[in-house]
């Protein structure tokens, strides 16, 4: 009965929201070997292994007891709170050791012992929505190894039940970020601590292309804070959040929030992309006339986007179907397209443009040009258009001629106007 129980409840791991209330969660347990080679020089193996996040009691049995479990018991924090209400099909679990790096220090809550063995937990929304960040403290009697703790790390065995406790959390809820130029944007950090009155320093950093720049810092203890772009009263309640200037191109790079409470050092990365939609123009306005022959150049300019990948296509239809959802033709797209070359703009920025030489014909006449521009900061095309007229050549001759009428008649109405005022003015002056 109990084996069948336990195949249920597996089995249920698989679906369902993953909320306060659910005790555990599926996770990959990254662990890693560290060895010396025959060379004498220190080797990694990394070895990914089945365990599980579950959320109870000191003695609680397994929820699956054929992987390693981290038994997180009640403390200050809970990480579920920080992703609550999210299924549990988007959340991503990742668990790791945690090395202090010869660090030993006792953690300054009720009940804790001499030496710690630390582990690292990372949730993240499989669309990019959030990260989550958990240190979580496994007490050990066992001494401090008296050297870089992850060379003598013991083994865990696959069914292994680790009881821990969170001790500190991070979290962005910007993860990716997309800005235009001249905007402004918060990078959102926050973090806590399980104990008050913790040492705590929050620094920012920004790095591109191997270039690496100290934006904040903020130490507890001393209260010294250098650069801006955090505000003090909000630190004091957990909210590291960063507040960017108006960004240019030169703002584009990874930004990391990093938390550090002794010996705990965690961050979080903010990918920022500048990302600059096109300014899409024709050189013809919306309605377009031709006499039969003639050749016109038209163009489709793409102005000032970013990043460089963009796509132009010209293509032709009737205006009447280019309302319809159902049953209309498909427009016919251009093949007589040439591109400029990419032109870069001072501020860094793109330009390119999409030609063709249109000889007007008859049949061409009603019919609608349509410019379709595609960009990485679009989420629809931007589309420019004009209707094409088409006149016989002799039109053109009836229009010039009947409008160099209009003008000599006009003359004459003006003329005769005048002389009408004049003959009047002088038969008032002429003397009885």
């Amino acid at each position: 009965m109990g084996l069948i129980l336990n195949i249920l409840i597996y089995l249920y791991l698989s679906a369902g929201v993953w909320s306060i209330q659910n005790p555990w969660l599926p996770c990959q347990f990254t662990d890693e070997h560290v060895f010396t080679n025959n060379e004498g020089h220190t080797e990694t193996r990394l070895i990914h292994r089945e365990a599980m996040l579950q959320f109870g009691q000191k003695e609680d049995a397994p929820v699956n007891p054929n992987a390693i479990t981290l038994l997180i018991t009640g403390s200050k924090l809970d990480l579920r709170r920080y992703v609550e209400g999210v299924e549990e099909e988007q959340l991503e679990c990742e668990l790791r050791r945690y090395s202090t790096e010869g660090i030993y220090v006792r953690w300054p809550v009720m009940g804790a012992l001499e030496y710690n063995r630390w582990f690292l937990c990372t949730l993240r929304h499989s669309r990019g929505l959030f990260t989550v960040t958990g240190f979580l403290r496994h007490p050990s009697d066992q001494p401090p190894p008296g050297e870089q703790d992850y060379r003598k790390w013991p083994p865990i065995p696959d069914r292994e039940v680790l009881t821990t406790t969170v001790a500190m959390v991070i979290k962005t809820k910007t993860p990716s970020v997309k800005a235009g130029l001249m905007s402004q944007q918060k990078l959102h950090c926050q973090f806590d601590v399980d104990h008050k009155g913790a040492n705590i320093t929050v620094e920012w950093h920004w790095q591109h292309r191997g270039e690496r720049n100290k934006l904040f810092s903020y130490t507890s203890r001393t209260g010294h804070t250098q650069g801006s772009g955090v505000g003090l009263k909000a630190l004091a309640t957990g909210d590291a959040t960063y507040t960017l200037p108006l960004s240019k191109m030169s703002s584009e790079g990874t930004y990391i929030c990093s938390v550090s409470v002794n010996p705990l050092f965690g961050n979080v990365d903010i990918n920022l992309h500048i990302e600059e939609p096109p300014r899409v123009s024709l050189n013809v306005g919306p309605t377009f006339s031709l006499q039969e022959g003639q050749e016109q150049k038209v163009v489709c300019e793409a102005n000032s986007y970013y990043p460089l990948d963009v796509e132009i296509v010209w293509y032709e239809q009737d205006p009447a179907a280019s309302g319809q959802r159902v049953g209309a033709p498909l427009p016919k797209v251009l093949d007589n397209i040439l591109l400029s070359s990419h032109k870069h703009n001072q501020d860094r920025t793109y330009s390119l443009s999409a030609f063709f030489y249109l000889k007007a014909s008859l049949r061409q006449s009603g019919k609608q040009f349509t410019c379709s521009v595609s960009h990485h900061s679009l989420k629809v095309p931007i589309k420019k258009s004009f209707i094409l007229n088409v006149e016989e050549p002799g039109s053109w001759m009836f229009n010039i001629v009947l409008g160099l009428i209009v003008i000599l008649l006009v003359i004459l109405f003006v003329m005769l106007r005048y002389l009408h005022s004049v003959r009047k003015r002088a038969v008032e002056k002429k003397p009885y």
